[in-house]
């Protein structure tokens, strides 16, 4: 059932990429979505596809690809609201577009793309796709299909590879599918588009071309299956020849300053994204070998360091961190997060707030580096500053449900019961123990007298228990 819905949801997505009367290029359909609509859906989308993928967990590399993403999407004229830019940990080579300013990138395709430049004509082509709304053309012509026959049609088209054979349902799919995917013109025109917000935002165009040439390789993972962003954007000689027609205008361009700092730091966006993604055996045999190759690149040991953070061996993570430091000046900033998380899981409070203290007076609102600087302070007995730390971190959306629970700890470590009943609650009720939730916020109501803002959170809180357990 959670595929079907899955299934289900990527229709509803697909069918509203790029709509709403806002968007340049052409107008919209009489069917087309509200930008309010839309980003409801879009919303909704991300519950479903949470089930479906596992999106990168790493503060640096989404900070990284989102100050990517949204520094191209200023080229586009019009934007009716926000994007964002997410890394799908999966190997295959794939990309793709979701209502409401979402674009996903897979880790595989990542992987595969040796520079920015490629990195970025991946983002504008798929930019290029929503605002002229290609989908929601391809859509309107089948639109009499049964929703869930063609959500499932859709995926196939849309995802590819053994995801797209895992959903894919229906006797009609094979028919149906080839006129949902995207077609000569579609391809040219998200290519010029491109192209267009490509050499507007500073960076070389002829990444378009090294992108194509990279994927169509299709041995690089020792596979003979065609990758499947080419089988969701298809190329050929023709796409090719126009490519060409379009870089052999381009004159070239100064490099901007903020594409030039993209640039720099992307070997380490890319070498992150690896070793969060690629199966740990695999992976550390690829950074032993670009060590061997090379011990003064500071690469694999930033490599090395984050495979030992996540074996949980803090030492050698401490270790080969520290030789990346040494080695790698440009990456110093990012760099002293992961140094300082590793300080703090390894018990050296103290240098965990000396370090975490410097990435943040350089890098501003770092989630992973307050966090771990939060532990620190609570770990030191600095109960105040522990405090600071997570309710600066508890009025973030994406906000750990770990973070209630250590406001609840050093709260209390303060003899401020009533406020740290209120967050055992609000940790407790995060994780549907409702009976534990209640507790705590009926405890957290006894000694709130006198709070008056206080007491209004907890009963909004009751109220809300009261009424999920009626539903």
């Amino acid at each position: 059932m959670r595929r079907i819905m899955a299934v289900f949801t990527l229709l509803v997505v697909f069918v509203t990429t790029g709509l709403g009367p806002k968007w340049p290029c052409c107008a919209g359909p009489a069917w087309a979505l509200s930008v309010d609509e839309e980003q409801e859906i879009g919303r909704e989308f991300m519950a479903q596809i949470k089930e479906y993928f596992t999106f990168l967990e790493d503060d640096f590399a989404n900070r990284y690809l989102n100050g990517l993403g949204r520094y191209l999407v200023e080229q586009v004229e019009t934007q009716p609201f926000p994007f964002h830019f997410y890394v799908i940990k999966d190997p295959t080579l794939n990309a793709f577009a979701a209502p409401g300013g979402q674009i996903f990138i897979f880790s595989g395709l990542i992987g595969a793309l040796d520079q920015v430049d490629e990195l970025a004509a991946v983002i504008c082509h798929e930019i290029g796709h929503v605002t002229a709304r290609h989908l929601a053309k391809r859509i309107e012509q089948n639109k009499k299909i049964g929703l869930i026959t063609m959500a499932g049609i859709l995926a196939g088209a849309l995802l590819g590879g053994t995801a797209a054979e895992a959903l894919i349902a229906g006797s009609m799919a094979a028919g149906i599918q080839a006129q949902l995917h995207y077609s000569r013109e579609d391809e040219r025109q998200a290519d010029q588009l491109g192209f267009k917000y490509m050499s507007d935002s500073g960076f070389d165009p002829h990444g378009m071309e090294e992108t194509l040439k990279e994927i169509a390789k299709g041995n690089w993972l020792g596979s003979d299956k065609i990758p499947a962003y080419l089988l969701t954007h298809p190329t050929g000689p023709e796409r090719m020849a126009n490519l060409e027609t379009l870089l052999s205008g381009y004159a070239g361009q100064t490099l901007s300053p903020e594409a030039e700092q993209f640039r720099k730091v992307y070997p380490l966006f890319r070498t992150v994204v690896m070793a969060r993604s690629i199966d740990n055996t695999q992976a550390e045999r690829l950074f032993r070998a670009d060590l061997d190759k090379d011990p003064s690149d500071p690469l694999p040991y930033v490599g090395l360091g984050i495979l030992a953070l996540g074996k949980r061996d803090y030492p050698t993570a401490i270790d080969f961190i520290e030789k990346a430091l040494v080695r790698g000046r440009d990456y110093r900033l990012p760099l002293l997060t992961y140094l300082g998380q590793a300080y703090q899981l390894s018990g050296r409070d103290q240098d965990a707030v000396r370090t975490l203290k410097e990435s943040l007076s350089e890098l501003g609102e770092n989630s992973t580096a307050l966090y771990y600087l939060g532990l620190s302070y609570l770990n030191l007995g600095q109960y105040t500053q522990s405090v600071e730390i997570f309710e600066r971190l508890a009025v973030s959306p994406a906000a750990k449900d770990d973070v209630y629970y250590h406001l609840g700890i050093a709260y209390g470590r303060l003899n401020r019961l009533a406020e740290a009943h209120y967050n055992f609650g609000l940790y407790f009720s995060r994780l549907n123990q409702t009976d534990k939730a209640r507790f705590h916020f009926e405890k957290a109501k006894e000694l709130s007298a006198g709070h008056g803002v206080l007491a209004q959170k907890i009963s909004l809180q009751l109220q809300e228990l009261e009424k999920a357990e009626h539903r």
